[in-house]
C-alpha cells in the first residue's frame, strides 16, 4: 500500500516514471480482469461536474447490529487515453488518488500509457458498526453517509466519497459529532498558526480570505461540526483528494460536497473513525479490505485482521489468503473464506444478482 502525500506524490511519480501497466500478482477472491468503461467524455472540468455519483442500498440493520450484506459496488477498469493522468481517473470515478495509485501499483501516476488499462477499485467494505449519519474512515480517507431510503424504511442507501485528510503534524482525530451548522462560500479565518506558516512560507500576513476567493481553502461549501474545531468542506486544491494534505479538516471534491450538501441536516449524527481493516460479507463470502496505518496507531496489521474478524463474528477464514491479501491487495477488497475460488462475488456486476448489496440503479447522479 501506498501513502501519497504532497511530497510523496512527487516521489513515487518519479520512482514509477516508465511503468505502463498494472502487472499485478492475482489474489484469491480479486477480481484481475473487471470490466472496462467506454464511451467516456473527455476528463476535464465539465465531466467532473457533471460524473456519475453512485448510491448503493443495503438492508437496515436492526439497532446494534451489521447490516446481512457489507460489500457495496463494484470493480471496474479503464482503458487510458491521449492526456489522461491517473489523478484525472482517479476524480471522474470518484477516487481519492490513494486509491488509484495504491491499486495500479506500477502505473506512472503522470503519464500512463495509452492504451493501457487501469483497475478501477470502485468497490468497498463498509466500516463496522455504525450504520448512520456520516461516518469517516481515516486510514482509508473515505467518508460514508447512511440514510433510510425515503420510500422503504427497511433500505438504508449509502453514499461514498474519497477525502483530503490531516498531515501527519496536525492529524485528523477520532471522535463522535453532531452537524452543528452549514455554510455556503464560507470565509476562512485563519488560525493563528496556521497564519505563521503562511508568513513565514509565502510572505502572506492576512488574517483572513473571503468566501468564494479562488485561493479559499474550504471551497464552496462547509459543515461545521460539534467536534471543534474541525469541519468537512470542499477544497480549491481537488488534487489534495486522498493525501494527507489539510490541517486536520476532511476535504472534498468541489462536485462531491455539493452533492452531498443539500442532503445532510443541521443535526445529522456522525464520527471519524480510525479502522485500517475491515470486514465485511456479500454472496455468503467474507471480504477483508485494508489500507496503510497512516498515523502509526495500529502497527501489526495481520493481527488487527483476526481482531477485526473476531469482532465481526465470521469463521472459516483461509489464514494465507488473508496473509497475502494483507501484503498485496492494494486496498482492494479481497475474499478470505476457505475454499473460495478466484472471483468469488468480485464480478463487475451493476446490481447484486448473487444476493448482494447492489447500486440503486437510475441514480447515477442522485439526489
Amino acid at each position: 500500500m501506498r501513502r501519497v502525500g504532497l511530497a510523496s506524490l512527487g516521489l513515487a511519480c518519479v520512482v514509477l516514471a516508465g511503468c505502463s501497466a498494472v502487472r499485478r500478482v492475482p489474489i484469491p477472491g480479486i477480481q484481475s480482469t473487471p470490466k472496462v468503461t467506454s464511451n467516456l467524455p473527455v476528463l476535464n472540468e465539465e465531466a467532473f461536474e457533471d460524473k456519475p455519483l453512485r448510491s448503493y442500498r443495503i438492508p437496515t440493520p436492526k439497532p446494534g447490529t451489521v447490516p446481512e450484506q457489507t460489500v457495496i459496488g463494484e470493480m471496474t477498469s479503464h482503458r487510458v487515453r491521449q492526456g489522461e493522468t491517473l489523478l484525472d481517473v482517479a476524480r471522474y470515478y470518484d477516487l481519492g488518488i490513494n486509491e488509484i495509485a495504491d491499486a495500479n501499483p506500477t502505473v506512472d501516476l503522470w503519464n500512463p500509457k495509452v492504451g493501457s488499462t487501469v483497475v478501477v477499485p470502485t468497490q468497498w467494505v463498509l466500516p463496522c458498526c455504525t450504520y448512520e449519519g456520516m461516518i469517516l474512515n481515516v486510514p482509508e480517507l473515505r467518508l460514508y453517509y447512511y440514510q433510510r431510503a425515503p420510500d422503504d424504511p427497511g433500505t438504508t442507501i449509502v453514499r461514498t466519497y474519497p477525502l483530503g485528510l490531516g498531515r501527519d503534524d496536525r492529524r485528523t482525530p477520532k471522535g463522535a459529532f453532531s452537524v452543528t451548522g452549514k455554510t455556503v462560500n464560507p470565509t476562512w479565518v485563519i488560525p493563528p498558526r496556521i497564519r505563521q506558516d503562511h508568513i513565514r512560507e509565502t510572505g502572506d500576513a492576512r488574517y483572513s480570505i473571503p468566501g468564494g476567493a479562488a485561493d479559499n481553502p474550504l471551497g464552496k461549501y462547509r459543515f461545521e461540526l460539534s467536534l471543534e474545531p474541525y469541519r468537512i468542506h470542499g477544497t480549491n486544491i481537488p488534487w489534495g483528494i486522498g493525501m494527507l494534505v489539510s490541517n486536520g479538516c476532511a476535504r472534498l471534491y468541489p462536485e462531491d460536497v455539493e452533492h452531498l450538501f443539500p442532503m445532510v441536516k443541521v443535526g445529522t449524527r456522525g464520527a471519524f473513525i480510525y479502522q485500517p481493516v475491515k470486514v465485511g460479507v456479500r454472496g455468503g463470502q467474507v471480504y477483508v479490505e485494508a489500507h496503510e496505518d497512516i498515523y502509526g496507531k495500529t502497527p501489526a496489521i495481520f493481527h488487527e485482521a483476526l481482531a477485526a474478524l473476531q469482532r465481526r463474528g465470521v469463521g472459516g477464514i483461509d489464514a494465507a489468503k488473508l496473509e497475502r491479501g494483507l501484503d498485496e491487495s492494494g486496498g482492494i477488497p479481497f475474499a478470505v473464506t476457505r475454499g473460495a475460488g478466484q472471483d468469488s462475488g468480485q464480478s463487475a456486476r451493476r446490481t447484486g444478482d448473487d444476493g448482494a448489496a447492489g447500486p440503486d440503479q437510475g441514480q447515477a447522479r442522485d439526489g
